[in-house]
């Protein structure tokens, strides 16, 4: 909002000037006013964004940056097995400690932001923890992932990575993390989420297979279906995806009242 400049008007004493001679030009004091009693209440709900499997919290780097533009309190973090925490084992019990760790350093409920494996962890975190959180936007993680298709890529990782030594801690986080999630249902932890549920996946994304039976899984879902971007939908389009999480801290904002945006 642009402050309103205030002036005071100033009126020279006619008697005071000698015969002939013009007023002073005088500059009135600058001031601001206040902002409105409304705006001084509002205070900016923070973000937590939990990356995909082998990449790490520099993928939220667009993201990071508009959010905190926009006044947005933001934490990207690092999961077991990536980034600065690469020398750790993948798990979803130590997944689900770090989004712990970043919501709890929080001043309010932040939104939480998950993309692939994050999808899914904020998910199970968002189920189990719904009353630390104010929402969850799910981003290419619409496939319900157990069954005999994760085993079977469970057990051609762990061959790549002992046999080949292709990709070494890389693949060995793959294989961790399908053994973590083997037997999880996101679909199952959706119908139990009391929270806000934004959907977001990539129109080239192979891992939207199941969106509709997650819209029916609990209704009130959103979805958004964002052209041209494949699985990595918040690098593919960064623009659409800031306004998507953007236009999901409005929404909460008018649920929610003045008090928080």
């Amino acid at each position: 909002m642009r402050a309103r400049r205030l002036t005071q008007p100033f009126t020279p004493d006619a008697q005071a000037l000698p015969p002939n001679s013009q007023a002073p030009r005088v500059r009135s004091p600058r001031t601001t006013s206040p902002p409105p009693p409304e705006e001084r209440l509002i205070h900016r709900r923070p973000i937590v964004l939990v990356h995909g499997t082998r990449t790490s919290s520099a993928i939220w780097r667009r993201q990071v940056d508009a959010l905190e533009r926009s006044g947005h309190p933001t934490i990207a973090l690092d999961l077991p097995g990536h980034g600065l925490r690469a020398s750790e084992r993948f798990s979803l019990e130590g997944a689900l400690e770090a989004i712990g760790a970043a919501v709890d350093s929080c001043p309010e409920p932040p939104l939480l932001v998950g993309l692939s494996l994050g999808g899914y962890t904020s998910l199970a975190y968002a189920r189990q923890h719904g009353d630390r959180i104010a929402g969850v936007v799910l981003a290419g993680c619409s496939t319900e992932i157990k069954g005999k298709p994760l085993g079977a890529y469970r057990r051609a990782s762990g061959m790549v990575t002992r046999a080949l030594r292709l990709g070494g801690p890389d693949w060995n986080v793959v294989t961790d993390m399908l053994t973590e999630l083997a037997g999880y249902s996101p679909l199952a932890d959706l119908r139990r989420t009391a929270v806000p549920v934004w959907l977001v996946n990539g129109r080239r994304d192979p891992l939207r297979l199941d969106e509709r039976r997650y819209l029916d899984a609990r209704p009130g879902t959103r979805l958004t279906i964002v052209p041209g971007a494949g699985h990595d939908v918040n690098s593919h389009a960064p623009v659409a995806f800031n306004r998507i999480l953007l236009d999901a801290l409005h929404e909460l904002r008018n649920r929610g009242g003045l008090a928080i945006a």
